[in-house]
C-alpha cells in the first residue's frame, strides 16, 4: 500500500476503529481512479496534514473528528466532467458517519463541511479549518504549485487550451480579488504571501499564451 493510502487508513482507524474496513476500501479505490492526477490520496494526506497543523497552531476546530472524516471524503467522488462532485462526496461521507453510529447533526457537520469545498467560502472555524487545509497548495512553493497545476490540466486534458485558459483564469482572478485567500491566522501566516505569488506568476503565464 502506497504510503499516502497507509496514511489514510490510520486516520481512519482513529476515527472508525477495524470494524468497517469495506469502507475504507471503498474510499480508498475512489481516490485510485485512473483519471486522477491531483485529487489523489496525496492530496488527502496532505489536507489531514495541514489540518493538523492548524489546529496545532491555535485555531483547532470545534469537532476534529468530523474535520478529519469530511477531509477523507471531501474529492471521494472526483469527475472532472461534473458539476455536483462536492454534493455526492457530501453524501458519501454523510453514509459513512451513518455507519459510524455518529448522531445526525455530526452526520450533517461532516456533509456541510464537504460542500464547503466547493465554494472555498467558510462560515465558521470548522469550515475555515478543512477549506484552509484544501486550499494550502495555491500558497506551496513555486515548484510544487507548477507541478499541481500541471496535474489539474492533466485531469481537464478533455478540454481546449482556449477555454482552459479562460476558466482557470477566471478562477484565478476570484481568488485574487478575495481581501484574504486563507480565514485562519495560521495558514494567512504561512502561504497568504506566496500564494498570491503564484496566483499572480500563473495569470501572467496564461496572459502570455493567450497572445
Amino acid at each position: 500500500m502506497p504510503a499516502p493510502e497507509v496514511e489514510l487508513s490510520e486516520v481512519w482507524r482513529q476515527l472508525a476503529g477495524r470494524d468497517h474496513e469495506p469502507l475504507l476500501a471503498g474510499l480508498l479505490a475512489g481516490y485510485r481512479e485512473p483519471h486522477r492526477r491531483y485529487h489523489t490520496t496525496t492530496h488527502v494526506r496532505w489536507v489531514l496534514r495541514h489540518i493538523t497543523h492548524i489546529a496545532a497552531h491555535g485555531e483547532p476546530p470545534t469537532d476534529l473528528p468530523a474535520v478529519q472524516l469530511a477531509a477523507l471524503y471531501h474529492d471521494v467522488v472526483y469527475d472532472p466532467r461534473s458539476a455536483d462532485n462536492e454534493a455526492r462526496s457530501a453524501l458519501l461521507a454523510g453514509l459513512a458517519a451513518v455507519a459510524l453510529g455518529w448522531p445526525p447533526l455530526r452526520r450533517q457537520l461532516v456533509e456541510r463541511l464537504v460542500l464547503a469545498t466547493a465554494g472555498h467560502t467558510p462560515h465558521d472555524i470548522d469550515e475555515a479549518v478543512l477549506v484552509d487545509a484544501d486550499l494550502a497548495i495555491l500558497g506551496a512553493a513555486p515548484g510544487d504549485y507548477a507541478a499541481y497545476v500541471r496535474a489539474v490540466r492533466g485531469e481537464y486534458a478533455h478540454v481546449a487550451d482556449d477555454a482552459w485558459r479562460k476558466g482557470r483564469a477566471a478562477v484565478l482572478r476570484g481568488f485574487l480579488t478575495r481581501p484574504q485567500l486563507f480565514a485562519t491566522g495560521a495558514m494567512r501566516t504561512a502561504r497568504e504571501a506566496q500564494a498570491r505569488t503564484n496566483l499572480t506568476t500563473e495569470l501572467a503565464a496564461l496572459a502570455d499564451r493567450a497572445r
